[in-house]
């Protein structure tokens, strides 16, 4: 049975490797085979070379000559990088969006009232989801395709997972803090930029 056509061929597939990841599948330092995967899903080997050559921009696996791809071994520090990053990003959407979202947060709402369902239930996966469609509609509310485009080429769900899943860096409740952010756009706060950065440096991983 071959992969289902929701998106691209090539996003299916690197959806499948991420989950496999993720989850403990293939584990840091372990190969990925690519005829494996190519097989296990029915599909031809281009577009699972495509999908690993994405994985690797993101520096998620590495490749090497005569040794083939494997999973990088990350460590804290490796995790840490991303989120100046990520926290530079969101802060310039932050203030561009908020005269927008003082008006209108209902793009914002839905994802605290499912994260408040993910705490009560201790449910990491439902956390992480949430927490990156949260942030996700924050950086399209600033009307800025640029910036969108950027956030997401960082695989933020991707990195968060991973963070959690390897290093444990879990907050007891998502919501709580997701919610705040929410007032502060509400209540037209000065520092909304300076807030949502900092949000988001308090969730980088400590080496």
């Amino acid at each position: 049975m071959g992969v289902p056509v929701v998106h691209s061929l090539r996003q299916q597939i690197r959806e499948h490797i991420v989950e496999g990841i993720v989850s403990g599948r293939w584990q840091p330092g372990e190969r990925i085979v690519e005829r494996r995967i190519a097989a296990e899903l029915d599909v031809s080997q281009t577009p699972v070379r495509e999908a690993l050559r994405e994985l690797e921009t993101l520096r998620l696996i590495e490749s090497a000559p005569n040794k083939g791809v494997r999973v990088r071994a990350l460590a804290a520090a490796d995790l840490e990088e991303i989120y100046p990053v990520r926290a530079g990003l969101e802060q310039i959407a932050a203030e561009l969006a908020a005269g927008r979202l003082a008006e209108d947060v209902s793009a914002l709402t839905p994802e605290v009232a499912a994260l408040r369902e993910a705490d009560r239930l201790a449910d990491a996966e439902a956390q992480v989801g949430h927490t990156v469609a949260f942030h996700h509609e924050l950086v399209k509310a600033s009307g800025n395709s640029v910036l969108l485009h950027t956030w997401e080429s960082l695989g933020i769900e991707i990195w968060t997972a991973l963070s959690i899943r390897w290093l444990g860096t879990r907050q007891q409740s998502y919501a709580e803090e997701h919610q705040d952010l929410v007032d502060a756009f509400l209540r037209r706060d000065p520092r909304i930029g300076e807030l949502v950065k900092e949000h988001v440096l308090n969730c980088a991983p400590r080496a």
